[in-house]
């Protein structure tokens, strides 16, 4: 039915930036809308950025002007640009879509499997 794959994590040092990536297979042919969230050890999944198709944004508040959600519809993928990392940030990112249109027809509530970020203070 297809997936969501993420890429982009890793470790980095406070201050620093990852630019982490979220790419549909080939039988997704759409996106709708589009969420990054993340889950840290021991705490519940948190929404961290939303974008619509036509590229309309939303934050959660402890992002505070650090992150960029971004996407390309032709290309399937939606990216998620993170600078000035605390350690804080450190948690499994992951990326969601409300609905997809995959080659036999709509499925929703899709996931990809998650992304490591670690954050060294």
């Amino acid at each position: 039915q297809g997936q969501l794959v993420e890429s982009g994590g890793g470790l980095v040092q406070a201050g620093g930036s990852l630019r982490l990536s979220c790419e549909a297979s080939k039988s997704i042919l759409s996106i709708n809308i589009a969420n990054w969230y993340r889950q840290a050890p021991g705490k519940q999944r948190e929404m961290v950025a939303t974008i619509t198709r036509d590229g309309t944004t939303n934050y959660a508040d402890f992002v505070e002007g650090r992150f960029t959600v971004s996407r390309d519809n032709a290309k399937n993928r939606v990216d998620l640009q993170m600078n000035n990392l605390k350690p804080e940030d450190t948690a499994v990112y992951f990326c969601n879509t409300d609905r997809v249109h995959t080659v036999k027809g709509f499925d929703y509530d899709y996931w990809g499997q998650g992304t490591q970020v670690t954050v060294s203070s």
